[in-house]
């Protein structure tokens, strides 16, 4: 397994920092646009990344990062296009963790196991497919160990004993803890994870705990640090920008992206 999610955490720790994980469709608008949107991220300060691959029915989310799927589709983005732009920013960027959701249509479509080995080949560190139940996830998370890429679940609000058994014993880099039911979008206020929720994580060894689901202002990165969150995913926020500099084309989508990542990441430390 890469230890760099391991060695982020314990870097951020050392600096009373706690994780700002950005994510972006891969292809929107286009797939030459969309590798400079995800140069900007990780120059604006982001810790890691987490990155989608355009699919035609997203379950988990909701109409902005449906919206950009449907762009990057338009534009002709297929999932080798996808591992191109992520070999490119493995090479660029060697120490930054990469994380990628996708639909399990995708990773059964020509075998688990080889869509794995593709992942791990193009530098990827993290795998959660979305659509897949918790308890029916063992198949994917130990085609991901056996191709050394982490395993990432999705930890409901409302999750039982057994599902934290189950996520706390598979999952690997992080835990996706998922701040309120429903699907990914923007919320002006954002709903904390119950902080026995997170203690019942720590008890069980489970990986570090990051919020996502409804974060766009550095308001919900503060307020997630002091829930107890090893850090944040933000998607739609970041998703929304790219749309609405569209227009400008991709100098004007890449300074929006990049200025407001370096306004999140900045209320990631314990001084804010």
């Amino acid at each position: 397994m890469s230890d760099r999610y391991a060695s982020m955490f314990a870097r951020l720790r050392r600096r009373g920092q706690i994780a700002f994980v950005p994510f972006t469709m891969l292809g929107d608008p286009n797939p030459q646009s969309s590798l400079e949107v995800l140069k900007a991220m990780a120059e604006g300060g982001a810790d890691a990344l987490e990155l989608g691959i355009p699919f035609s029915d997203p379950t988990a989310d909701g109409p902005t990062i449906q919206a950009a799927a449907r762009r990057s589709l338009t534009a002709g983005t297929t999932p080798a296009d996808c591992l191109v732009m992520i070999r490119a920013m493995r090479s660029a960027f060697p120490d930054l963790p990469l994380g990628l959701l996708v639909y399990a249509n995708l990773v059964v479509a020509n075998g688990v196991e080889r869509f794995y080995a593709e992942a791990a080949a193009a530098g990827l560190d993290s795998v959660l497919v979305a659509d897949v139940p918790t308890l029916e996830a063992t198949p994917f998370c130990e085609a991901a160990r056996g191709a050394r890429v982490d395993p990432i679940l999705l930890l409901p609000p409302n999750a039982s004993p057994a599902c934290l058994d189950k996520i706390a014993g598979e999952s690997r880099g992080y835990t996706y803890v998922v701040s309120r039911r429903g699907v990914t979008g923007a919320d002006e206020e954002i709903s904390l994870p119950d902080s026995k929720l997170l203690r019942e994580l720590a008890l069980r060894n489970a990986a570090p705990p990051l919020l996502g689901f409804g974060i766009s202002r550095p308001e919900h990165v503060v307020a997630a640090r002091k829930a107890g969150a090893a850090g944040v995913i933000c998607g739609s926020a970041v998703v929304e920008r790219v749309e609405a500099q569209l227009a400008g084309g991709t100098g004007a989508i890449v300074k929006c992206v990049r200025s407001f990542v370096a306004e999140m990441k900045a209320a990631t430390s314990e001084n804010r």
